[in-house]
């Protein structure tokens, strides 16, 4: 066990012999920290929070009471094999959060980027890959594998399916099921998701140009009416495209994928 002399651990917390407690960190009235557990600098457990598992939490991160980080994937094929959890610098994981480790068949790693914000009862699968600055409001549900790119948000009470893709940039409305893959800067709403347009908000508060916005909503038109199917649309729209934000979506549309898309209506 190393705790670094600055850190701050509470007397009825219990730190189990192996764990690393960074400069700074805090950790609350009973809390746990496991054995395989890495604190970075600055990381502030609060009281009643789990972090177990063989996990790593990035500087500056804070985990609210009632959380339960780096726990054994909710898969029937688990047999204790040793996974891992990384959450990056900076994150919020609010309380009654559940994040899971990987497993072997998965990768072996659930990964959350930096600055993310999880919200009460959110859950992140084993091997999920978050990106940077993610958002998932209250009760969102992160099924196993599934790949959520940079500033997505996600509305409270939604659900993604097993192996999904979300695209950076993209939105999900609340209470929304999401089935298929989201392609980046999509907008999706209602109980079964739908692909309902593009997150022209998110890209302009982003800055996004506006020559950049409208080459995008013109894309989406081709995508959504032009001819052929909906990947000869892809491939078409992708050799005629100047636009870096239109090429990363018609990237994304032709990557591998384990699900189907959402289509335009």
């Amino acid at each position: 066990m190393t705790i670094s002399h600055d850190a701050r651990i509470h007397p009825s917390a219990h730190i189990e012999p192996g764990a690393v407690i960074g400069a700074g960190a805090e950790v609350g009235p009973f809390s746990l920290i496991g054995a395989e557990v890495t604190l970075g600098d600055g990381v502030i457990v609060k009281s009643h929070a789990v972090v177990t598992g063989w996990t790593d939490i990035g500087a500056e991160t804070v985990i609210f009471p009632f959380a339960t980080v780096g726990e054994i994937p909710q898969d029937l094929k688990f047999k204790g094999e040793r996974t891992r959890l990384i959450v990056g610098t900076r994150c919020r994981i609010r309380e009654g959060a559940t994040l899971n480790t990987g497993t072997t068949g998965g990768g072996g790693v659930t990964r959350i980027g930096d600055d993310c914000l999880l919200m009460t009862g959110a859950h992140v699968g084993h091997d999920a890959v978050l990106g940077d600055r993610v958002i998932l409001a209250n009760q969102v549900a992160i099924a196993g594998h599934c790949v959520i790119g940079d500033d997505v948000i996600i509305g409270g009470l939604s659900g993604i399916h097993q192996y999904v893709r979300i695209g950076r940039g993209a939105i999900i409305g609340a209470v929304t099921m999401v089935t298929n893959d989201v392609v980046p800067f999509g907008l999706v709403q209602g109980p079964r998701g739908e692909l309902d347009g593009l997150n022209l908000v998110g890209l302009k508060r982003r800055g996004v140009e506006r020559a950049d916005i409208t080459a995008m909503r013109a894309a989406y038109q081709m995508l959504a009416q032009g001819e052929g199917t909906f990947l000869d649309r892809t491939r078409r729209l992708s050799e005629e495209t100047d636009s870096a934000y239109v090429r990363e979506m018609t990237d994304f549309i032709l990557a591998a994928s384990d699900r189907s898309f959402l289509t335009p209506k």
